[in-house]
């Protein structure tokens, strides 16, 4: 008990019992701080991983992926994209990929170009 200081120890704490409850509590605090990690900071400016964290980029996923079940619509929207059709697979299907904001709103002002057309139909 040699790091646990003994001024402002209560009276009925002083004795053996006493120190051996401090002395435990002692041994649990170093124990909880050495198993403790700080969190990982990710890059600065990294891409969001999508996940449970990103409600709003699951609902623009479930909003979008009954409009790419036609065949070719992922390789029609990655060529207005300008990305590779595997990214678009990556966005939607796998969902291992976030897209940055340009091209999201990109998503957005096409999944509003095909609720229209859809509703023309």
């Amino acid at each position: 008990m040699s790091s646990i200081r003994r001024a402002g120890v209560p009276a009925y704490l002083s004795s053996d019992v006493g120190e051996a409850i401090l002395d435990a509590a002692q041994a649990i605090a170093e124990k909880g701080a050495a198993a403790f990690k700080a969190p990982r900071r990710g890059r600065r400016g990294a891409t969001t991983r999508p996940g449970a964290d990103t409600p709003l980029w699951n609902t623009l996923v479930t909003e979008i992926r009954p409009h790419l079940k036609q065949r070719g619509a992922q390789a029609n929207l990655a060529r207005l994209l300008g990305v590779p059709r595997q990214q678009v697979n990556a966005y939607f299907t796998l969902r291992t990929r976030m897209p940055d904001a340009e091209r999201t709103l990109k998503f957005l002002a096409w999944l509003v170009a095909a609720r229209e057309v859809k509703q023309q139909a």
